[in-house]
């Protein structure tokens, strides 16, 4: 089978990153479930801070592989085309760096200082399936950085770093370049880019009416009926909530 169709083929609609900032990675996630697609969550990935903004953007991606000693020695980093350091350089603004640690996090895959470079350059957040070294600084950051969890030793130590802008891995699930990444407090969902703006729509119309569930249950309705709308009466109510709230 071929591989998706390229990010440069892709163009996606202005409003697509816009409408997502707005929406949860639960809705998301249900919206690509209805499409069939049941493996779309990042498993054992999580904001390194409580606090971190919501986080969209295009996949730029860096693969690693398991590590050598004559691949990986501590001088490794001065050689200029290291793909890690290239990639923190070269990854654009607005995109999101994932990084493919094979779900070992029992190394680091980034540290503060690099993670530092790529908030200055405009990067839109960083997601690892290994772990991150200086997390407290990573943490800080206005950035949001997710991962499986802090971890002191350096990636030479267990990830040597091969291929940028190609299809990995990430947390057990398939990210190709251009791949559009939606993460919040519960995680970090991969959209599929040719689906982007079509989920991105629908979940304006989604968020909604689950502002509008909430508020009923909070004011003592049941979800009987509600939630999912089975009662014709809930879509009527819905209606005349919305026409309340934009008066």
């Amino acid at each position: 089978m071929p591989n998706p169709a390229t990010a440069e083929t892709l163009e996606l609609n202005p409003e697509t990153i816009r409408h997502l900032r707005q929406a949860s990675t639960a809705s998301v996630a249900t919206l690509l479930f209805k499409r069939g697609y049941h493996n779309a969550y990042i498993q054992g990935v999580l904001p390194l801070s409580g606090a971190a903004a919501t986080m969209v953007g295009p996949a730029y991606t860096l693969r690693y592989i398991p590590t050598r000693p004559d691949t990986d020695p501590l001088d490794a980093f001065r050689e200029p085309d290291h793909p890690q350091r290239v990639a923190v350089e070269q990854c654009p603004e607005g995109a999101v760096l994932v990084m493919d640690c094979r779900q070992d996090a029992s190394a680091a895959s980034a540290g503060s200082i690099l993670l530092t470079r790529c908030q200055v350059r405009g990067v839109a957040g960083v997601v690892s399936d290994g772990g991150i070294r200086d997390a407290a600084g990573a943490a800080a950051l206005d950035m949001p950085v997710f991962a499986a969890k802090p971890s002191a030793p350096t990636n030479l130590t267990k990830h040597h770093a091969v291929d940028i802008g190609l299809p990995i891995a990430c947390g057990g699930v398939a990210v190709y370049p251009g791949d559009i990444l939606l993460g919040d407090g519960d995680g970090v969902m991969v959209i599929p880019r040719h689906l982007a703006d079509e989920i991105a729509l629908e979940t304006v119309e989604m968020e909604l009416f689950e502002a509008f569930v909430l508020d009923q249950v909070t004011g003592g309705a049941s979800i009987r009926g509600l939630y999912p709308p089975t009662n014709p009466k809930t879509l009527t109510l819905y209606d005349e909530w919305k026409a309340n709230r934009d008066a």
